[in-house]
Formats: structure tokens, C-alpha cells, sequence
């Protein structure tokens, strides 16, 4: 793990960047994040192009990210689909895929959930037959698939004869339809993808994928954790801000009691939320046993925290903060979607009692 100094010299690399970057183009951003700044492999093998750091490095860049708000497919690519490929354990499907993902040439991205949204891999339904030795075909609907429309590569949570399995597809092949949803969240690009017979690779071994779904589901909490912990300190200081600098009725409005309320209630949802996903990461990387409970208590804790600030931040702000011109809508908006990503609160309380075995 690297020191203190290290990740806060991290931490102002991106932050600076992509605060010189809002706005932007953001093809070319993600050109820069993975070409330049080589974010994309900071977490992958170095056998597989990456730089070969942890999950507290993955943290800092994540919280950043969720700052700003950038729509790059980072969180598809360099957390759901790389976890997804390393946890299946195929050798072969990481020296083919990773190289790409570590480099930003190849975007990529998981497709588990279906209809209802959820995460368990008991509802999933899409199927996969092998129609000859090593060849396999899917059938079957995704949805709020993170970047389903734009990936190079999906990679597919389907149901074989002997259970779960995990299968690389090219989007482009026939058979394959993805098409955007218009999502709570306008920052994050979902879609709903559909398989039709269509042609794919068994990545890891057949009726795998419940082995490989725990492992990356705990990260990808863990991560997200993470995106909404900077989500969450943002907006936190936004407010501050704006109730340093706007005035009513010849004061600031910090200076009214029951703004300062807002504001110190939102401080100590930030700082949990912070030590919580901080802490989750440091455990992925030093004692993978505890991660599973660590990840869901992140998950939990990080959801509330951004939730109730961006909910906190619009009324701090008034009736600008109520407005389409003003970002505080896209903080909530950010914030309730990632609230739900992964089958929402009573998921990951679910998740949270069976790892601590209650």
C-alpha cells in the first residue's frame, strides 16, 4: 500500500486535473485519464498491463471521480468488468481483455442485473447453451447495463446446465442490441441490452459464476463506496461555501442557526462515510476475509451519507438549488441511483447480517 504522501500527491494529481477539465470534451478526458495519468491500470496485474496497486489507491481516484462527476467509463471498465475478469481466474480471457482495459483502448463493462434490477444471482435468467465444443450462445435481457451501449467488450452473468457462468461478448456480434435507458442519473450512462442467440466465450470455468459474483460485488461496494464518500464531501462543500457567501437580510446565511445544523449534521455523515470506505479498501487489500462485511457497511453507510447531503445541499442552496442550471440536482440525482446500483438498502443489509452470520 502506498504512504500517506504518496496517495495525497494521488489525490491532488486527478483532483486538479479534472477540475481543469470540467466541461470538457469527454472523449478526450478519458484519453487523458488512461493515457497520461495511466488511471486505468492503477488496480490491474502488471502481467496484464497495469501498474499492480490495491483498492485505497482504486479508493482515491474514485472519490475524486465521484466529485466531479465526469461521465467516463471508469467504474465499468477498471472496476466492474477487470474485478469480474481477475475473479473468474482465466488466464487466457485476462492476457486477451486487460491489456486493453489497463490502457483505456478497450472499454468494457458487466452486465448481472435484468428486469427488476437486482443484483442476486438466484433471478438471473438469461441462458446459455453451448451450440458446439467451446461455443456458446446467449439469449436473454440486461438491464442498466453501466455503459451497455458504448462498451467494446460486455462481459455476462448467464445460466448454463451447470449454473452461473461468466462469458465475454462482443457487442458488434449478431444477435446483440443495446439500447440507452433514460436513467435517473445523467452523469452515468445505463442500457438495456438484448441477446438473441448471440454468439459468446466462456470466460472461467462452466457453472463458475456464483464463485466469481461474491468477490466482485464486494469490491464494486466497496468502490462505489468510495465514488460516493467525494460525491458526498462535494457537496458538503458547496454548501459551506454558499452559506459563507450569500447574504440575507444583511448576514450571511451561515451565520442562521439552522443552517449551521444543516451543515454540521452533513459533516458527520461525510466523515463516517469517508472512514467507512477508506477502511473497507484498506481491508481488501489486508484482510480479504473481512471484506465482505466491510464492503456492505460501506455500501450502507456511504449511500446515506451522499443521500442525505445532496438532499441537505438543494436546501442549503434555496430556490437555485432547486433549478436545472444548478449542478445540486445532479448530486441527488447521482446519489439516489447509486443508492440503488446494486439492488438497493435492503440488498446490502441483507448482505451486511449474512457476513457477520446473523
Amino acid at each position: 500500500m502506498s504512504s500517506q504522501e504518496d496517495l495525497d500527491e494521488l489525490r491532488a494529481t486527478v483532483r486538479d486535473f479534472l477540475e481543469a477539465k470540467a466541461g470538457g470534451d469527454e472523449p478526450g478526458v478519458w484519453a487523458q485519464l488512461t493515457g497520461e495519468l495511466r488511471l486505468a491500470g492503477l488496480a490491474i496485474p502488471e502481467e496484464y498491463g497495469g501498474d499492480g496497486f490495491g483498492s485505497v489507491e482504486l479508493g482515491v481516484v474514485l472519490e475524486e471521480l465521484g466529485r466531479a462527476l465526469v461521465s467516463v467509463p471508469f467504474f465499468s471498465s477498471v472496476v466492474l468488468a477487470a474485478h469480474a475478469l481477475l475473479a473468474a481466474g482465466d488466464p487466457l480471457a485476462c492476457a486477451r481483455y486487460l491489456p486493453g482495459i489497463a490502457g483505456g483502448t478497450t472499454t468494457a463493462t458487466l452486465a448481472v442485473a435484468e428486469a427488476d434490477g437486482s443484483w442476486d444471482p438466484r433471478r438471473v435468467a438469461t441462458a446459455a447453451a453451448e451450440t458446439a465444443p467451446g461455443r456458446w450462445s446467449l439469449s436473454g435481457v440486461k438491464c442498466f447495463v453501466i455503459d451497455g451501449a458504448t462498451a467494446d467488450l460486455l462481459l455476462v452473468v448467464a445460466r448454463t446446465r451447470a449454473g452461473l457462468s461468466l462469458f465475454a461478448v462482443d457487442p458488434t456480434a449478431p444477435g446483440v442490441c443495446a439500447e440507452p435507458l433514460r436513467a435517473l442519473d445523467l452523469t452515468r450512462a445505463q442500457a438495456r441490452v438484448t441477446f438473441e442467440a448471440a454468439p459468446a466465450t466462456l470466460v472461467g470455468a462452466d457453472g463458475a459464476g456464483e464463485c466469481v459474483f461474491g468477490p466482485v460485488l464486494d469490491v464494486a461496494a466497496v468502490c462505489l463506496a468510495a465514488e460516493q464518500a467525494g460525491g458526498a464531501r462535494k457537496v458538503l462543500e458547496t454548501s459551506a461555501e454558499y452559506a459563507r457567501t450569500r447574504h440575507q437580510f444583511g448576514r450571511s446565511i451561515g451565520s442562521f442557526q439552522a443552517v449551521k445544523h444543516k451543515c454540521a449534521d452533513m459533516l458527520v455523515q461525510v466523515e463516517l462515510a469517508e472512514a467507512s470506505a477508506r477502511e473497507a479498501a484498506r481491508l481488501h487489500d489486508e484482510d480479504p476475509a473481512s471484506l465482505p462485511a466491510a464492503a456492505a457497511a460501506a455500501h450502507a453507510c456511504c449511500s446515506r451519507a451522499y443521500l442525505f447531503a445532496a438532499m441537505e445541499n438543494i436546501q442549503v442552496h434555496g430556490g437555485i438549488g432547486f433549478t436545472w442550471e444548478h449542478p445540486a440536482h445532479l448530486h441527488f440525482r447521482r446519489a439516489k441511483s447509486a443508492q440503488l446500483l446494486f439492488g438497493g438498502p435492503a440488498a446490502y443489509h441483507e448482505r451486511l447480517l449474512a457476513a457477520l452470520g446473523v
